[in-house]
This record gives C-alpha cells, structure tokens and sequence, in this order.
C-alpha cells in the first residue's frame, strides 16, 4: 500500500539523486522489521550525502515534519550508513532495521527518512555557497492487528482555494491512502463527475480533501445546495476497500 510521494526540499534539481521505495510500509515481526532505501546519483560528479529520520505527519495544509510524536518511529529505527558518498551513475543501499520493546502498544509507528546531500556552488558575487537538498521515503511500520476505518464526515466549499473539499475522518489505528470517486447533483440534475489523486490520511486523524473542482478553466458552481455521492478507495493487506457516502453541499454566494 503507497501512502506518499517524493518530498523533495532544496535547490538541487531533483534528477540528480532519486530514491526508491518513496514509501516502507510493514508489520512488525515479534517486534521487529526490516527494509530498504535505493539512492542513485544521476548526475556526472559524485556527491556525499547524510541519512537521518524525522517524525511526520499529514494534515490539511499537505506534509509536515514533527518535533514529537506518540507515534514517531525514530525512537525504535537504525540506518546503517548514516552518511553516503555516492558515484556518478552508482546506486547505494541504506537498510533500515526497526526494533520495539516488548510492551509497546499496539499501533502503527511513523518517520520519514531523509538523505540530505551537500553541494557547493558559487553565487552571483563569486563567493562559495553550500546547496542541500532532500528527499524523503515515508516509513510506516504497524505494530499488531490494526487497521484503518475511513469515513466522509462533511463537504464544504474553500473559499481560499475555490475547490470542493471533503472533510474524511480516519478513526482507525493505520494510515491510509486514498482515491476518490464522486458525483455532483442538484436535484436529479448530474452536475459532475469525477476522481481525485489518492490522498494520505493518517491513522486517528482527519483532513479535507480537494476534489480539484472547478478547475483552473472551469467557472465556480452557481450558489446553491447540491448533493455529493461517490465512495472512498483505498488498498490494506493487498485487498481493495471502499467506503461509500451521501453528503450534502452549500456553495455560498461570495
């Protein structure tokens, strides 16, 4: 089950490292896991680069790095090497081992896991300045018999981003990645149709959720109440779940 993308932060162009899986999803085996992490140098020179793991979290404003976390995986999570010099064209592995205490609750633990490199360049005045860039896999490793429970809870209009959205709650114990499937009407009057990208929702959590409608050539839907029908998809122990739902609307009048 993929619950990510690629997060990428810096100033070096993103084909010059890439990294694969973008996602470790597992169940801990009495108390222990294993996975790894694929960092390839596309570009001509060789470049060093460091290892490190951060808690993490999705929420309505897209991913974020946390200080703490109930759930943060980083307490329980080794790497081995911590740091990489890698050559032109040279794909290098990082393992990832995960060890949990024996009382540990039940639960899925979470980081994300960075391979930060260092680049040296020269700015505008002639001067030496260092570019880093990163990009992260997400690590999600479950702890027991758990699962996610996804449900819609409300529709809303974004004022801000002019999109529908939906509110979804996960009261479930695992995260999950989801598409969306969905119906506009008014009355019996089909007003659109449409999917959306699949979308991380985080165990215990909830997020709205745009449904990328209108879009940026599409007029803004007239005032008024609509319907909105369709069903949650999402994929948890290699079976395909959906959840459907029936929420009503309100665009408002600007």
């Amino acid at each position: 089950m993929l619950l990510s993308g690629a997060l990428l932060w810096g100033g070096a162009t993103p084909a010059q490292m890439t990294i694969s899986p973008l996602v470790i999803e597992v169940e801990a085996n009495r108390g222990q896991s294993q996975g790894v992490i694929n960092v390839t140098n596309n570009s001509n020179e060789p470049f060093r680069g460091r290892v490190y793991a951060e808690p993490f979290t999705y929420g309505n404003n897209g991913f974020e790095t946390l200080t703490s976390s109930p759930n943060s995986l980083t307490p329980y999570l080794q790497f081995s090497p911590t740091e990489l010099t890698v050559p032109p064209g040279v794909t290098r592995r990082v393992r990832l081992i995960t060890r949990f205490p024996p009382n540990l609750p039940e639960g899925e633990y979470r980081a994300v896991v960075f391979t930060e490199t260092l680049q040296q360049a020269t700015d505008s005045s002639g001067n030496a300045v260092a570019l880093t860039a990163r990009i992260g896999t997400t690590v999600y490793v479950r702890q027991g018999n758990v699962s996610s429970n996804l449900a819609v809870e409300d529709a809303s209009w974004n004022s801000e981003q002019k999109q529908i959205q939906l509110l979804v709650r996960n009261t479930g114990k695992a995260s999950a990645r989801l598409g969306i499937s969905w119906t506009m009407k008014q009355g019996e009057t089909v007003i659109k149709t449409g999917s959306s990208d699949p979308t991380a929702v985080i165990a215990e959590s909830d997020r709205n959720l745009l449904l990328n409608y209108p879009g940026k050539d599409q007029p803004a839907p007239t005032p008024g109440q609509y319907q909105l029908t369709g069903e949650l998809v999402w994929s948890e122990d290699n079976n395909q779940r959906t959840q459907p739902f029936s929420v009503n609307l309100t665009i408002p009048r600007d």
